[in-house]
């Protein structure tokens, strides 16, 4: 019958390197898009963790065991962690829409749906062409593509990390769709 530490041992190590590396791919993502506490207090549980890791692995080297839960582990930490930026969808972005026919329906239809736009007028490689720009929220970046490829499927569209951004352009979203509170508050302001 395997001992106690050879059976539970590898899965403690196993989930807590998916815990720290989650929390590591979430900080450099906080990094990059400029949340300095955010990431300081992640990157604390961050190293706690893995310093917990690390002296449990080197009390027991002679259990090969332990060193795979520990690359399994940091495997699928970093896929969980990407997975749950993804979910998260922190930041602002920019997006850059590139069209060749359908630049007015193509506008509209963002105003309509509370996307402040910048358009200007470009010469392509063989046409002339409009590129429309927003900086948004990122958790609004799906809603943005479901209206292009609704419009205009042909429509080439890119996206940016903005690190900062003075505005967001959430005051432009329709008033039905914030609160009471919300709006009280936007007419104070006169937006």
């Amino acid at each position: 019958m395997p001992e106690f530490s050879e059976v539970l041992l590898p899965l403690v190590i196993f989930f807590a390197r998916i815990a720290d590396v989650s929390l590591g791919t979430l900080r450099i993502t906080m990094v990059s898009r400029g949340y300095k506490w955010e990431s300081a207090l992640l990157g604390f549980f961050e190293v706690l963790i893995w310093v917990i890791v690390v002296a449990q692995l080197l009390t027991n080297l002679d259990h090969w065991v332990n060193y795979i839960a520990y690359a399994a582990g940091f495997s699928a930490g970093t896929f969980i962690g990407l997975y749950i930026e993804d979910i998260m969808k922190v930041g602002t972005v920019l997006v850059r829409i590139i069209t060749l026919h359908k630049s007015e329906e193509l506008i509209e239809a963002l105003k309509e749906s509370g996307v402040a736009v910048t358009s200007i007028d470009a010469k392509g490689g063989f046409n002339d062409v409009k590129v429309i720009f927003t900086v948004m929220k990122r958790r609004k970046l799906n809603k943005v593509f479901e209206i292009v490829k609704e419009i205009d499927p042909e429509a080439f569209f890119s996206t940016e990390d903005v690190k900062y951004s003075n505005k967001h352009h959430d005051h432009l979203s329709p008033a039905e769709n914030r609160s009471p509170v919300d709006r009280l508050l936007r007419i104070r302001k006169g937006l």
